[in-house]
């Protein structure tokens, strides 16, 4: 049972990562869209105000932030197709596919219910506990929909995507009947989620009120959830009531009474001479949406292999760039939040610790918009007022304890963070090889054969070592390595499989990897083909 469940959690840990891979893409493309936009630096450099420039920068950064707006979209075809172990492409579509129907199962039956939200003028759907999906009213799930919608495409597409029919029913037979069963079963769940989903966001405005009645206690957890619940999307229900309502604090300005932290805060900035009140502290939890992801970042890249260093870098210094600029964490936040979720639990703590600390040590500063728009509103306000070189230090220790204690925990626990994928010695074998140009044999080959085979001989000989067409359950591969999952592995032959040129063989009970380096795609097309036609 226990084998079971860890190899669940493996498919599910590799099949999360690929949608993430993009993400890096994404963010970097993504500054140029911020710089563009961003009215600081168009002040700063006039010609960027220019219609080109402006329009330019509005595209870049409106058409990346809706991928990243709708991660729930990415996350369900992405998952779907990565744990397919064939056809992969089919299942991805009937992953989206199935998502749709979830997104209009759930607007309907909200509808029906009378249960959709009016949206405020000033803050749209924003506390209402819905959103708009792709343009679809519903319960907002966060990504939590679109994953498992994902999961369970895949598994009933390996499922029962080979099932054939009777000539009568032969519509429904191969990849067609997983699709009929996801059918059912999506609306099912858009139906169930009007029922099974508003509990729990109940549940958090209940904890709302017991924040608000804590004191420093409160403000911990309140910081805290902020960032546990990002995963779920369920932290718009944290923060909303003390943002925009009276949970949040009032305050009466000529004698109109204003409510929540944020419209407080707007009208507190032009009272010259009085400090902020203690509402305001409700707006700094995005202090830990800029600070903790330097030490974050650069634990990931100190602690991958020396041989994943440069890919690890390529890939976090973006995500660390735009989460400087916009405070945008949730590409970094999901690189690990499923891989190493120890990592995530300490993460929340510590930001609810350090929001704790930001009104301890009276530290009042402007917290959001990216490092350009927090030092710029913090600078127009002045010291008396924001106390902002005590909130520069606090990130600077912030960001230096982030660092230590990922990269210590990381090193220790040996989680599989960004660039620490598989085992350090084949990884380093690979870089070798994969530098070299060349492909070493990982073992001798078996006594009396010939030097490693090439061509159709070589895929029949690594298909043979691997326990034959029978045993082979899936095939794929990563950048470098192809991943077998074999359904005997004590029938695996590594002689035979080392007839065939590669850097090495990298077994995890039924997980057999081959490294073939930059040539793998061709090798797993060929072995693909090999097994169709036998």
């Amino acid at each position: 049972m226990l084998g079971k469940i860890k190899g669940s959690l493996e498919v599910f840990s590799k099949s999360i990562v690929q949608p993430l891979m993009y993400l890096s893409v994404a963010g970097t493309v993504l500054i140029l869209g911020i710089v563009l936009t961003n009215q600081t630096v168009t002040a700063m450099v006039p010609f960027l105000q220019l219609p080109f420039f402006a329009v330019t920068g509005q595209i870049i950064y409106n058409s990346l932030m809706f991928i990243v707006n709708n991660l729930a979209v990415i996350f369900c075809a992405g998952i779907a197709g990565a744990m397919a172990k064939k056809d992969k492409g089919h299942a991805t579509l009937i992953g989206l596919m199935s998502f749709f129907l979830f997104l209009n199962a759930n607007n309907i039956m909200l509808n029906a219910m009378g249960m959709l939200a009016e949206p405020n003028e000033m803050l749209g759907l924003t506390g209402t506990g819905q959103s708009e999906v792709l343009g679809i009213q519903v319960l907002d799930t966060g990504v939590f929909g679109g994953i498992i919608i994902g999961c369970i495409a895949g598994v009933m597409f390996n499922r029962f995507g080979s099932k054939q029919f009777p000539l009568a029913l032969s519509m429904f037979s191969g990849v067609r009947f997983p699709f009929l069963i996801m059918i059912c079963i999506s609306l099912v769940l858009g139906v169930a989620f009007c029922f099974i989903w508003p509990p729990v966001q109940g549940a958090i405005s209940a904890i709302a009120s017991l924040i608000l009645q804590s004191g420093n206690i409160g403000l911990f957890i309140y910081g805290m959830l902020n960032k546990l619940l990002v995963p779920l999307g369920l932290h718009h229900l944290v923060y909303t009531p003390f943002q925009f309502s009276d949970v949040g604090g009032t305050l009466t300005v000529a004698g109109q009474t204003i409510a929540g932290a944020y419209p407080i805060r707007v009208a507190e900035m032009a009272m010259t001479g009085q400090p902020f009140s203690d509402s305001t502290y409700f707006n700094s939890y995005t202090f830990n949406n800029l600070w903790p992801y330097l030490g974050i970042g650069a634990a990931f890249i100190v602690t991958s292999y020396k041989a994943n260093r440069k890919k690890t870098e390529s890939i976090i210094i973006p995500l660390m760039i735009t989460a400087v600029l916009t405070c945008i964490t949730e590409p970094i936040d999901f690189l690990f939040v499923f891989a190493a979720p120890i990592l995530f639990v300490i993460h929340s703590l510590l930001s609810g610790l350090f929001l704790m600390l930001l009104k301890v040590l009276s530290i009042p500063a402007a917290t959001s918009g990216g490092i350009i728009n927090i030092m710029v509103s913090n600078l127009v306000l002045g010291v008396d007022k924001t106390n902002w070189p005590m909130m520069i230090v606090l990130g600077v220790v912030n960001a230096a304890l982030y660092f230590a204690l990922f990269t210590l925990l990381i090193k220790k626990l040996h989680l599989h963070t960004p660039g620490r994928e598989g085992d350090e010695d084949a990884v380093a074998v690979e870089a070798a090889s994969a530098d070299s140009g060349t492909a070493a044999v990982a073992a001798p080959a078996a006594s009396g054969s010939a030097a490693a085979a090439s061509g159709d001989d070589a895929i029949l000989d690594l298909i043979a070592g691997l326990g034959g067409k029978d045993n082979i359950m899936s095939v794929e591969n990563c950048f470098t390595r192809l991943r077998v999952n074999v359904a005997d592995e004590s029938k695996v032959n590594e002689d035979l499989i080392n007839h065939m040129k590669n850097s090495g063989i990298v077994r995890k009970g039924n997980d057999i990897q081959v490294i073939f380096g930059m040539e793998v795609a061709s090798v797993r097309g060929k072995v693909e083909e090999a097994l169709a036609n036998m």
